[in-house]
Order: C-alpha cells, then sequence, then structure tokens
C-alpha cells in the first residue's frame, strides 16, 4: 500500500497499522509484531544486512527505526545475532511486508521475534517519502500502533506523539546500562563452530557499559582480553582498584551532556590515571566532554553500515557502521586532543586521539554488527597501547 496523509483522521479499511508523528502527518500501513502503540524518535537506518543486531542495539533506545533496505526478515531471526537480550528499540517501519526466512541458521520468523519482545511495527508504507521527510526537516517524535481490527484513537496518539520528548537532554544510558559487574569471555563467531570462548587472557580490559553491544566484547575477547563489565555510573576509584590494562568507553544512547552529568567526572580521574583508554560512540562522545570539547544534536544522525570515513593520518577510507545522533563539534577541540578521523559523507568530526597520552576514540562501531569490517584495526591498536 501506499502511504498517504490523513486529513480527516479516518483509518482506510485496510489498514491495521498507523505511524502518527508530533507534526499531525499519519502513515498508514499493515501492522507487524507486537498488538500495542509505541511512542519514539523516528530515525531512518541505510544497512542492507543485519537487522536483527540494529533492533537490538541498546544505542536505539527510545528510537523507531526506518529500514530503507525492503527486504527486513530474508534470514528470520535466531539467538545469536543479537547485541542485547531485552531491545530498548520502540518499533519499526518497512516498506515491505516482511519477508519469509530463507537461512538455514534461521529458529523463527522475525514477526514472531518481535511479538516476543514486545515490539509493534508498521509494513507497506512509501519508506521514501518519510526518509526524505527525515532528511529534510530532521527526526520527529512519532508513535508506530498496530491494531488488527484498524481501530485507532488517533487523537490519543498525535496527543502522544507531540508529547514525546526530544532525545536531547535524555540520559538514556542509565536505563540500558548493566546493573551489575560481570565478567565476559565470549569470542567472535564462526561458521560451523559458533562463538568461542577465551582460555588464556592476556590483558584486562574494563568496560563501561552505557549500552554496550555484545560484539564489541567479542571483539575484546577475540584480542586476548579478558573483559569485566561495569555500570555506567561507576566510580574512577572502583575502576582502578580492578587493576585494569585499559578502559574501555562503550556506545550507548541518549545526549551525550546528560549522561556527562555523572560520567565525565569519573573519566577525567581516568584520564589522570595514565591507563590506556579507548571510546566509541557514546564513549567517545563523554571522553571528549571529560577532555573539554562539547556536542550538538545533529539535524539527522548517522544510521547504516556504508558510511564513508577517512583515517587523517594514513589517507585511507574505511566504510563503517554507525549509529549516531549527536556529534563532537570540532571547533571545540581543546589544545592537545587532535581529530584523526573524518567523515565523508557530511564532513563531522568521526575520531580524536590525545598528543602524548594513550588515549583516543572514534565516533563509529568498528565491531561491524552489522557492517564492514574495515575498521576492525582499532582494536589491534587498544592491544598495542596496552602492550606498551
Amino acid at each position: 500500500m501506499t502511504t498517504t496523509q490523513d486529513s480527516d483522521l479516518a483509518a482506510p479499511e485496510w489498514a491495521t497499522g498507523a505511524l502518527v508523528l508530533g507534526n499531525g502527518r499519519i502513515f498508514w500501513g499493515q501492522g507487524i509484531g507486537a498488538v500495542t502503540d509505541s511512542p519514539g524518535e523516528v530515525c531512518f537506518n541505510t544497512s542492507m544486512t543485519g537487522y536483527q543486531e540494529i533492533l537490538s542495539d541498546p544505542s536505539y533506545a527510545g528510537q523507531i527505526i526506518t529500514f530503507t533496505f525492503p527486504h527486513i526478515g530474508n534470514v528470520g531471526a535466531n539467538d545469536e545475532d543479537i547485541e542485547t537480550l531485552n531491545p530498548a528499540v520502540r518499533g519499526l517501519v518497512l516498506r515491505a511486508d516482511i519477508t519469509q526466512p530463507s537461512s538455514h541458521r534461521a529458529l523463527s520468523n522475525l514477526d514472531e521475534w518481535l511479538v516476543k519482545h514486545d515490539l509493534p511495527g508498521i509494513a507497506g508504507i512509501d519508506t521514501r517519502a518519510l526518509t526524505r521527510l527525515i532528511r529534510d526537516s530532521g527526526a520527529p517524535s512519532g508513535v508506530v500502533c498496530h491494531s488488527p481490527d484498524g481501530i485507532f484513537d488517533i487523537p490519543a496518539l498525535l496527543a502522544k506523539a507531540a508529547a514525546w520528548p526530544s532525545l536531547e537532554g535524555m540520559d538514556l544510558a542509565a536505563e540500558v546500562t548493566c546493573k551489575q559487574t560481570y565478567t565476559w569471555d565470549e569470542t567472535q563467531w564462526q561458521l560451523g563452530l559458533g562463538y568461542g570462548r577465551l582460555e588464556t587472557p592476556i590483558y584486562h580490559v574494563v568496560a563501561v557499559d552505557y549500552g554496550i553491544k555484545r560484539n564489541i566484547l567479542r571483539c575484546l575477547a577475540s584480542a586476548k582480553c579478558k573483559v569485566t563489565v561495569v555500570p555506567a555510573s561507576t566510580s574512577a576509584t572502583d575502576i582502578l582498584a580492578l587493576n585494569p590494562d585499559g578502559i574501555f568507553l562503550s556506545n550507548g544512547p541518549g545526549d551525550p551532556a546528560a549522561t556527562g552529568q555523572y560520567a565525565v567526572a569519573e573519566i577525567q580521574s581516568l584520564i589522570k590515571s595514565g591507563k590506556p583508554i579507548f571510546g566509541i560512540c557514546l564513549g567517545h562522545q563523554i571522553l571528549s566532554l571529560a577532555l573539554g570539547a562539547t556536542t550538538e544534536k545533529m539535524h539527522q544522525g548517522h544510521r547504516g553500515a556504508n558510511q564513508p570515513v577517512k583515517d587523517l593520518a594514513t589517507g585511507k577510507v574505511e566504510i563503517t557502521s554507525q549509529n549516531h545522533g549527536f556529534v563532537v563539534q570540532r571547533d571545540s577541540l581543546p589544545s592537545g586532543v587532535v581529530e584523526t578521523h573524518t567523515s565523508l559523507f557530511d564532513g563531522s568530526l568521526e575520531g580524536i586521539r590525545v598528543e602524548g597520552k594513550p588515549i583516543f576514540s572514534v565516533q563509529y562501531h568498528p565491531e561491524a554488527s552489522p557492517g564492514p569490517q574495515d575498521s576492525h584495526y582499532l582494536f589491534q591498536r587498544f592491544i598495542d597501547l596496552m602492550a606498551a
């Protein structure tokens, strides 16, 4: 079905799903997943693979994902391609109905997985029109609703969409971080073998969990690192008491300035310790705040597995996986903090390092889940700093 802007608020007789935006626009389609409604910020992701990893990425807390690629569901769902046990995403929007799975690894179809995790969605809308709207006007608030009987309380949905707050000023890391410290030794997946176990660790890394993805932990374990994961609010004193060889600042959702209210002072203490520090995504942004830089909300953000980034030191271009709606302001970098990577899409800052200290961070996701593996070298860079 095509999408329409409905002026009289009456649902077409074929509609079992609706996407209601805070600006009053309504997209009608077929409901998928859980029978419920869910508010959030509507964004789009341009990845062609890895929808299950995307939907289970804690960085999507508070967001409704529009997939620009039409064949969502083609590999089904399984228990291995997940980044967290309890997805924080609010819902999803598709062009075509969920594709039937065609993979020997599938344990269920995607619709069953969505129901299991209480995630509603809508299929059959013009995602190109919605993507252009987001591109031109920024990410709107909205509500995705699945109602099999075709009955929608549109005034209530409009009010709920309008009331949904902007991600600006929201500390969502507190909602998705772990509740207690734990250790991790699972290594990366291999065809025919599944996930392995780290037997003989060489280094000890403490990972601060602002919404960490499992494949980041697997990449660290595969690099011979015993990983201790700690909640986002853990003090620098407690982190250093674990005697790590290095400290990892993870990805996560929400406004870095809001999370920074409690995280920045602790990171500043970690910087003073002289330990190697590696940050990505939200961890990169909070590290930058701790160093004296500032962040701002982007017009539409970067979400996809096809984002070109240039390494300014080598001149090499890597295709990266990204998911962020905030960015570090280049002109706010203090003396001694050097830009290392830049986006070839919009020229925004994508990485930094601290001169004379074993500290660096990037805006994107080097664990490549989903996405290309061009950036895996960053984990080795972190290992080299610990070895030194």
